[in-house]
């Protein structure tokens, strides 16, 4: 069998038009009307080629039936949500499997060793336990996180805060939602944001905040950023997200730097999502920005953005933010609350995945990659949702340590 990778196409499946196949991944910036994939991790561009026989379909026929990928793929030809669900598998092989291989890299490429491992879970009937028959069993911490998000919201109903209350009377959210709109649903994937240390005077922030993914009855834990450095924002009123719950979709990053377009997640409604700006000046999130006026004694206030994607932020060691949601790729914690340590192959920055091809982007790619294959068919949206560190206290299950030592397991490596 030949290698198989992004782009890679059973002959009688080749599209007659590529831009039309493409269309519904390309519509940001440079993305827009390409006629060729784009392979992030290596910063380059994949052409649609023939491979004899149909070696596509049967790999994505046993990803499917491995438990890897939902309804994303389109049979006979290596796609977005291929390259995401052969990552998956080959991570699951790295990291669960008790037969698999610790030193597999999660690159997408399917040679002689993927294969082989490929054709021993066929004839293991092997699945994972990450895919959509998990989600008749979640675990309590699954449940536990639902518990509290619902309790969240009928706390923050009644005690809507300043910034929350700005927002309740605002006509239009776009892609945030008002509290009464929050929903739930768990037929859905929920990304949750914790925030720490947004009302402390900081230039240059650190990655010292989590993200809990919730799929498939499953929580993975990630660590990174949901506040802004003024280094990278390059101005000194620089955007923080608001709290509360957004709407995102899949789109690209750096859309307007060719060298550095990678996969990320992106606003649902075009004009974005609010934000608040550090108005007074003081590197830190406050209530007082609400505050601020300009010369007209006009309110600053709340305001919508479209630049607030959710994306890579190299291994952690750099802030990459400036108002994005960034998320480390050097580790994270699996569904058995395993710390997974990525630090290996997770690249520092875009050069290193342009000189190396054993680098990818890591633990942002496995956050990533569960998010594209998971998300059911017809659905077109992540749901995002903010919150403080205080507010894990809501719930006796977790309390604001929760985030902290979670934080602690995930950088120690």
């Amino acid at each position: 069998m030949a290698l198989l990778y992004l782009g890679s196409c059973d002959s009688s499946k080749y599209p007659n038009d590529r831009k039309l196949f493409l269309k519904p991944y390309h519509k940001d910036g440079l993305m827009s009307g390409k006629i060729t994939f784009r392979d992030d991790d290596r910063t380059t561009w994949r052409s649609f080629r023939k491979t004899e026989g149909n070696d596509v379909e049967h790999l994505q026929q046993f990803l499917k039936n491995a438990g890897f990928s939902a309804n994303r793929m389109n049979l006979g030809i290596f796609d977005y949500a291929t390259q995401a669900a052969v990552r998956l598998f080959q991570e699951y092989v790295r990291t669960i499997d008790e037969e698999g291989d610790s030193t597999m890299v999660p690159d997408g490429f399917v040679g002689n060793n993927t294969m082989k491992h490929v054709n021993r879970w066929i004839a293991q009937n092997k699945s994972c336990s990450w895919g959509p028959s998990s989600a008749a069993a979640p675990s309590q911490e699954y449940k536990d996180w639902f518990t509290l998000l619902q309790k969240a919201k009928s706390y923050y109903k009644s005690n809507p805060g300043p910034i929350l209350k700005q927002i309740n009377n605002l006509n239009q959210t776009y892609s945030t939602r008002k509290i009464e709109d929050w929903n739930f649903d768990q037929n859905e994937i929920h990304l949750i944001g914790i925030r720490r240390n947004q009302d402390q005077p900081v230039h240059d922030r650190k990655n010292d905040d989590i993200f809990v993914l919730l799929v498939n009855g499953q929580v993975f834990k990630f660590w990174g950023s949901t506040d802004p450095s003024v280094r990278m924002a390059g101005r000194k009123d620089e955007p923080f997200l608001v709290e509360g719950q957004h709407l995102y979709r899949f789109g690209w990053h750096k859309v307007w730097v060719e060298k550095k377009i990678y996969r990320a997640a992106k606003p649902l409604v075009p004009e974005g999502v609010l934000v608040l700006r550090d108005w007074n000046n003081d590197n830190s999130l406050t209530s007082k920005d609400l505050d601020m006026t300009d010369r007209n004694g006009t309110p600053l206030g709340i305001r919508v953005n479209n630049s607030i994607n959710i994306h890579w932020s190299g291994i952690g060691s750099t802030n990459f933010s400036a108002g994005c949601q960034v998320i480390s790729g050097k580790s994270y914690i699996n569904n058995q609350s395993k710390v997974v340590d990525c630090s290996d192959f997770a690249s520092r920055s875009y050069s290193e995945l342009t000189t190396s091809a054993k680098k990818t982007k890591g633990a942002y790619n496995m956050l990533a990659d569960l998010v594209l294959c998971y998300t059911e068919a017809g659905v077109n949206s992540l749901v995002y949702t903010l919150g403080r560190e205080e507010s894990l206290d809501i719930d006796a299950n977790f309390g604001a340590n929760y985030a902290s030592n979670s934080l602690e397991a995930m950088t120690k490596i």
